[in-house]
């Protein structure tokens, strides 16, 4: 009886916020356009596509689901801005930069990865051996194009709408697998809807995990995130696009519905129990959805920073020397903000530097923070160790600012691999690869081994508070 209730009573939410959004005015609406552009790989040309995420030497033997690119735009007072994800392990900041070069006719454009571990390579380090890049430049080429359409297509589909903003939380989704155990786990939604029409126009959905990642898999998927959009589209009938959040840490399969498959109350073999937890982060996506309210999403602001990182992990370092990593690097100068030379990698003499981006939108009454890898979820509430484990490097280092205490508005988005995949995000007072380590183990835990380095979490988020900072001067100045 209880669960009858349950479900007439989210049955009862949408049809009520359904009625809402139907009666929006234009007054409150912007102009919104969905698309999704298939940017699976083409195994039967020939040459291997390697997978990226887990082991090296991985081509992929087949399809088990397609992989897509999928944009949003949004269009008001003559400014468009558009959000784009991508089924990909993460994209590198040229590649970002080589989109937005044919979409200048936009404002800003924001490209995302699903960071599903098992797609195409297009960063490096994945590819057949240790001294060769997995990057495919035909594939490259391939998705850029994908990302460049979705974009375009999904601006010629804008038509006035309205938005509502919900969030859910259930953090036995999550499982966290280094200490100390910290999550994010509010799953974060927009939903659309056109003016005076009764069905959705699409789905923003913001979670904070990492895939399933089947082991020793040969097979192209875009993991439980595509199961869930699946799900998702299947039940309302409307484009849904899904975005990572907070997903270091390391945030990964729920332990909860491990135990629910070794009970034998989920299915055990692999795709399966993948498309079981689609389904499950799914329903809380729903919750979200129930609980949304109608939020203004005008006017626009967008506030963004180049950002150099000092490269301080050897095995980047390495990459970078014998182009498996292939980016520019610069000159380190002791400034985020200030970009020494371009080195050549296997040439230089010093401390060098990443670029990359950090930026802060602010759409009306939603507050976004764009971050360029796979931050800590320490750092969305400030949920640092206090005090710092004696076995931590840095036994000095001061809490970075956190996303919630920075961003304006409770009514916010994190998302991660945004522009680039630099890699997980650590708090500084953490970082922890020299003896003896934290918590009393015999060995450093992962994270810092795939990390720039320890100060890029202060860098970013520093940098982040100052775009918001800039944003509200702004906002001030022009009142």
């Amino acid at each position: 009886m209880f669960a009858q209730r349950l479900r007439f009573s989210i049955v009862l939410s949408f049809v009520v916020a359904g009625a809402i959004l139907a009666s929006a005015t234009d007054s409150r609406a912007v102009d919104v356009g969905f698309a999704t552009v298939d940017v699976t790989p083409k195994l039967e040309q020939g040459q291997p596509i390697w997978l990226a995420g887990l082991e090296k030497n991985r081509a992929a033997t087949g399809v088990h689901d397609p992989l897509f690119a999928r944009a949003v735009v949004l269009r008001d007072r003559g400014k468009k801005v558009a959000l784009v994800s991508a089924d990909s392990i993460g994209l590198p900041y040229p590649l970002v930069q080589s989109v937005r070069g044919k979409l200048k006719d936009f404002a800003y454009v924001l490209v995302a990865a699903t960071h599903s571990h098992a797609t195409p390579d297009v960063i490096g380090i994945w590819g057949p051996s240790d001294d060769k890049s997995g990057v495919v430049p035909a594939y490259v080429e391939q998705l850029e194009a994908g990302l460049v359409a979705a974009v375009r297509q999904a601006d010629a589909a804008s038509a006035p709408s309205a938005a509502e903003y919900g969030t859910a939380e259930d953090e036995t989704l999550l499982g966290d697998f280094r200490l100390p155990e910290v999550y994010d786990g509010v799953l974060r939604i927009l939903r659309f809807q056109r003016v005076g029409k009764k069905q959705p126009a699409g789905v923003v959905v913001q979670w904070n995990a990492h895939g399933i990642e089947p082991s020793n898999n040969p097979l192209v998927t875009r993991d439980f995130m595509g199961s869930m959009v699946d799900a998702l589209e299947k039940r309302h009938g409307c484009p849904v696009i899904y975005f990572q959040g907070a997903i270091g840490g390391l945030m990964g399969t729920p332990k909860k519905l491990v135990e629910e498959a070794k009970a034998g109350r989920l299915p055990t073999e692999i795709f399966a129990f993948i498309d079981a937890v689609g389904a499950a982060t799914a329903d809380l996506a729903d919750r979200a959805l129930a609980a949304a309210q109608p939020i203004e999403l005008s006017p626009m602001t967008v506030q963004t920073k180049q950002v150099l990182l000092p490269l301080d992990n050897p095995g980047f370092v390495q990459a970078l020397a014998i182009g498996v990593l292939n980016r520019p690097a610069y000159e380190w100068t002791g400034d985020k903000y200030q970009r020494g030379d371009q080195v050549a990698p296997h040439a230089a003499t010093g401390r060098m530097a990443l670029e990359t981006e950090v930026a802060y939108l602010q759409l009306g009454e939603l507050a976004i923070a764009a971050i360029p890898g796979e931050i800590y979820p320490e750092c969305v509430y400030g949920k640092y160790q206090d005090p710092i484990d004696p076995g931590a490097d840095f036994l000095d280092a001061a809490p970075e600012p956190s996303i919630a205490e920075t961003l304006p508005s409770s009514k916010m988005m994190v998302i991660g691999l945004a522009n680039d995949e630099v890699g997980y995000i650590v708090p500084k007072r953490q970082w922890d690869v020299k003896p003896p380590h934290a918590y009393e183990r015999e060995s450093a835990q992962y994270g810092e081994r795939n990390s720039v380095g320890p100060d890029t979490a202060g860098l970013i988020l520093n940098a982040l508070a100052e775009r918001v900072a800039d944003a509200q001067a702004k906002a001030t100045d022009g009142k």
